[in-house]
């Protein structure tokens, strides 16, 4: 199925980056989670997604 990029909504990517996360690419995620985030109209959903799909580049992990 074609679908032109325009018409997608906020769901559809951030189904997208769910999906990304469960086959392991934590920066597609990220990138899909931002856009779904730029597409809604509530600066606190927003927020929400852009937390619940942090940049891998930002996130440290500890290490011993």
């Amino acid at each position: 199925m074609n679908r032109d990029p325009a018409d997608l909504t906020a769901a559809d990517h951030l189904d997208a980056a769910r999906e990304m996360t469960t086959t392991n690419r934590p920066y597609l995620a990220h990138l899909l989670a931002e856009e779904a985030a730029r597409r809604t109209t509530s600066p606190a959903t927003a927020a929400d997604i852009r937390a619940a799909f942090p940049d891998p580049a930002l996130i440290r992990e500890e290490t011993d």
